[in-house]
């Protein structure tokens, strides 16, 4: 039996929609080599108040299906000793935002190269100096405390820094990047952007001549232009579901 037929015909699961979007977004995650061996978490609320979660499983990223994802509860710590519980960095960090930020409907935490570059800068802010890096002016905050591991008080103090539902992006400094969002799609068009603006800025870097940067007023006008507009996000991954459905079907399972 094809993929696909297997797919139309097996029973409908709990939550299937958001297991199958948050499943495309891992398979391109590490297409995008965004992806850092079997670290790093994606995760997404499935009821009102952001208590239960989909998260990863300790998979590669590559390999990980709709079928794969663990459900799991802010208020029900897992047992860590249970071979099937989810990384324990996973637990700390993602379960602490979603417990502390209902408005964290999406989570997306992970090391790409130019984004953790930017984050090891005694400076990690990014200034306006092309239409991506303006996406995210003054809409980013950055952690300047990095504690080690993202164990649970980690994750609580982490937690505290996205309180204001604006800052959608978190550089955590000498670690990597978390970004926040509606649901898969707009979380995932916000990590992809987010490290193509960081590749932009640091590549400037390189050149050791002076940045060419947007006034405040054109750098804002543009960020509120790219807030608004249509629908710019879905199409973005309906097109990645459909490579997917084409060349790695197996990710719907």
């Amino acid at each position: 039996m094809s993929v696909k037929l297997a797919h139309s015909t097996r029973k409908k699961i709990l939550h299937e929609k958001e297991r199958i979007d948050l499943a495309c977004a891992f398979r391109w995650t590490a297409r995008m080599n965004m992806h850092e061996a079997t670290a790093n978490h994606l995760s997404l609320a499935v009821n009102q108040d952001g208590t239960k979660f989909l998260i990863n499983p300790k998979k590669h990223f590559s390999r990980i299906n709709a079928s794969d994802l663990l459900m799991l509860d802010v208020n029900n710590p897992p047992d860590m000793n249970d071979p099937l519980s989810p990384d324990v960095t996973a637990w700390g960090l993602h379960g602490s935002i979603h417990r502390n930020c209902p408005h964290a409907r999406c989570v997306m935490h992970a090391h790409p190269i130019y984004s953790t570059v930017l984050a090891s800068l005694e400076d990690s802010n990014m200034p306006p100096i092309d239409q991506n890096t303006a996406t995210f002016y003054k809409r980013y905050v950055i952690d300047e405390n990095y504690g080690g591991l993202a164990l649970e008080e980690e994750g609580e103090r982490c937690s505290a820094l996205l309180s204001d539902p604006d800052m959608k992006v978190m550089i955590m400094g000498n670690h990597g990047v978390l970004v926040i969002g509606s649901d898969v799609a707009d979380t995932f068009n916000r990590l992809y952007y987010f490290e193509r603006a960081a590749e932009t800025y640091i590549k400037a870097l390189w050149t050791h001549k002076p940045l060419k940067t947007l006034s405040d007023a054109i750098a804002e006008k543009t960020a509120v232009e790219l807030e608004n507009y249509p629908d710019s996000s879905m199409i973005f991954f309906d097109e990645l579901k459909a490579i997917l459905d084409e060349e790695e079907p197996s990710y719907r399972l």
